[in-house]
């Protein structure tokens, strides 16, 4: 590259002194990003790229979830498969994998479907520049006009040789000139002359550029001053209006009817507070009533419970000096039989909860093993469509030919 730079500087400053003679060397350099950024067609095209990009992006990152959820699913379920099954599966996420990263490599690779339609979106306004370009040079005489973002290295460009503002007034002008009249295109013709000179010119175009600035900044302080005297305008009405009120409230003895209006909503709203107090005191001593009676119902309870523990002690003791130990021994037999069979009870439920969360977790797993089955015998059939469709296409373009 460096080479090739040393070159082209070389043939520069040869052509520059054989010709420094007769005239002096004309130079140009566009800035090509620059323009494509301004271009109205472009950035518009470039958009809808970027929003197709984005839904490439989304499918990418749906199938990626697909595939780690497939993976966190076979580490849960990798205990209770078999050696063949988790082969399978792998072999199944490692295939999806791989299209992902085909598909990933087609739509952003270096080849990929979003570098080429970027080529194909610059091309048409490239050309219409490179034209432009031409035709500047033929008309204005330049004899080098060289591409600042190319991979031409530039170590310093003077502004004043830039043309890229003169090449998007030419691109925009022939967008304009298809929807104007002809009184408009002659107007716009001579318009267009005026920026020409200027181009040509940089001093005069530093003056109007001055000249301009003024003028915008003498039109801010008009629309300034304009501002302020409507705002005084405004402030001065706004007054009169509010003195004229003033004296037709004093003549209608208006402060009278006001000040009793005043002191009615002073006492409606005094009373509302009064009857919203009322209404909270009232709500707490419901809730105060509330709870004493929880009160008594609980010490009633307990009560309760204490006469009836007393009754039990006097019965049982009645029942020793009486002689009914014999009876009591085989009450506690019974009772001891009755939670035997109430524990084997429980261990029959548990048992039978886990055989039926087992059968649970082998119809999970054969679920799944038929969705996958499914999804390979899909995967298989697409293939082979998609083979047979490369086949016949292939045999028509052969018979073709």
């Amino acid at each position: 590259m460096r080479k090739q730079f040393l070159f082209l500087l070389l043939t520069l400053i040869g052509i520059s002194t054989v010709q420094g003679q007769t005239k002096s060397t004309k130079i140009g350099y566009i800035d090509m990003e620059y323009i494509l950024q301004n271009v109205s067609n472009y950035t518009e095209a470039q958009n809808q790229l970027e929003q197709k990009a984005q839904k490439w992006k989304q499918e990418i990152e749906t199938k990626k979830n697909e595939i780690q959820k497939l993976v966190e699913a076979l580490k849960i379920e990798k205990p209770l498969l078999t050696k063949e099954l988790i082969e399978e599966r792998e072999t199944e996420i490692k295939f999806l994998e791989k299209e992902v990263l085909e598909y990933q490599q087609k739509r952003f690779g270096a080849n990929g479907d979003l570098m080429q339609q970027k080529l194909v979106l610059a091309k048409p306004v490239q050309d219409q520049v490179f034209t432009t370009v031409q035709d500047i040079a033929e008309a204005k005489q330049y004899d080098f006009i060289f591409d600042k973002s190319s991979d031409l290295t530039m170590l310093f460009a003077a502004k004043r040789f830039d043309i890229s503002d003169q090449v998007l007034r030419v691109l925009n002008r022939t967008e304009k000139r298809e929807q104007l009249s002809k009184k408009q295109q002659k107007e716009l013709e001579e318009k267009e002359k005026k920026e020409d000179a200027l181009d040509e010119n940089p001093g005069l175009k530093d003056r109007q550029k001055a000249l301009d600035e003024k003028k915008e900044a003498r039109e801010k302080i008009i629309a300034e001053r304009k501002l302020q005297q409507e705002t005084k305008k405004k402030e001065f009405e706004e007054r009169r209006k509010k003195l004229a009120e003033e004296k037709e409230a004093k003549k209608n003895n208006a402060p009278n009817s006001t000040t009793a209006e005043a002191k009615a909503d002073v006492a409606k709203i005094a009373q509302e507070k009064s009857e919203a107090a009322e209404l909270a005191r009232k709500k707490q001593a419901e809730e105060k009533v509330k709870i004493l009676e929880e009160r008594k119902k609980v010490i009633e309870e307990n009560k309760k419970a204490l006469e009836e523990k007393r009754k039990k002690a006097i019965e049982e003791r009645e029942a020793k000096k009486n002689g009914t130990i014999s009876e009591k021994v085989t009450t506690n037999n019974k009772v001891v039989d009755s939670t035997k069979i109430k524990i084997e009870a429980a261990k029959q439920k548990q048992a039978l909860e886990k055989q039926k969360a087992l059968d649970d977790r082998k119809k999970i797993i054969e679920a799944n093993k038929k969705a996958l089955e499914e999804k390979r015998n899909k995967i298989i059939e697409e293939r082979a469509a998609a083979k047979k469709a490369a086949e016949e296409k292939l045999k028509a373009n052969t018979n073709k030919n």
